[in-house]
């Protein structure tokens, strides 16, 4: 089984290397000559085009940004849809959109290749050692045909529904993660300001029924230790709940608690939190003396 990875940055470099580490044949293209050379020396077979990636391959992966970059890749000039096979199989590990996903697989199809998305849980450390969690939109068929790669990449991986409805559970999930750093951060500075040590009330949040993966993992690695390097931008969280708005707009949901985080997310702009900065430092936006 031969796997291509388009898009070597945090994600997709990982991704990449465990598939390696793995015993799969894995070839690798980025726009990025410094990213190619990364893997190059841990087992990943750089290319010098999308072309060259196409023809070597029977199964895709592609890890970018966002949904335009997805779409332009497979349907733009020269993309996927250009030069891919018949039987090539598509795996967007992008979290995108759910429209994007559906209009792409519909133009693959025409091409006798298949698409699914499965956006990833888990951030860069997750992808280097292959304990991401999956959620798939895809045929149950297709599925089947790539399952190995799935189970090499992560730990758990679950089949939602149709194409599109991986991208629907990411970015509910990711809302959650959005409201999960606020509200644990203002639960925090509760018990400080009360008097009370912060690693102390956490433990105690994460033997309750209070607890999340934001306290359980975030908030001891990178939020308490004031590390702030998940490896996860503030600018892609922010896109990330853009898309929940969007979703909630287009349904035309009320939703107004979350309508309140997206806004705490997009108003943390106006107080230096820069769309490079680590997207555990939303933290600081609640309270700045004691998470700064």
């Amino acid at each position: 089984m031969k796997v291509g990875m388009l898009g070597l940055g945090n994600m997709g470099a990982g991704m990449a290397t465990t598939l390696a580490s793995k015993d799969f044949e894995v070839y690798g293209f980025d726009l990025s000559p410094e990213a190619m050379a990364r893997v190059l020396e841990k087992g990943v077979k750089p290319v010098e085009s999308l072309k060259e990636l196409l023809d070597s391959i029977n199964i895709l992966i592609i890890s970018l940004p966002k949904a335009e970059h997805v779409e332009a890749a497979i349907l733009g000039e020269n993309g996927v849809l250009t030069h891919g096979h018949a039987g090539l199989i598509v795996i967007d590990t992008t979290t995108s959109t759910p429209e994007t996903s559906r209009k792409v697989a519909a133009e693959l199809v025409k091409k006798d290749m298949s698409f699914a998305d499965a956006p990833v849980s888990g951030g860069p450390k997750g992808a280097a050692s292959g304990t991401m969690t999956m959620v798939i939109g895809a045929e149950d068929d297709v599925v089947e045909k790539i399952r190995p790669v799935l189970s090499a990449m992560s730990t758990t991986q679950v089949h939602i529904g149709g194409i599109g409805a991986g991208n629907v559970a990411k970015i509910a999930n990711n809302l959650l993660s959005a409201a999960h750093l606020i509200t644990t951060a203002e639960a925090i500075s509760l018990a400080v300001n009360a008097g009370v040590d912060a690693n102390k009330v956490l433990e105690g949040i994460n033997a309750g029924s209070g607890r999340s993966a934001v306290s359980q993992v975030m908030f001891p690695q990178w939020v308490l230790s004031k590390a702030y390097d998940s490896g996860f931008s503030m600018g892609l969280m922010r896109k990330d709940v853009g898309l929940a708005a969007d979703m909630a707009d287009a349904l035309d949901l009320d939703l107004p608690l979350s309508r309140k985080i997206i806004d705490l997310w997009r108003q943390s702009s106006k107080q230096q939190l820069l769309d490079t900065d680590d997207f555990t430092a939303i933290v600081k936006y609640t309270d700045q003396e004691f998470f700064g």
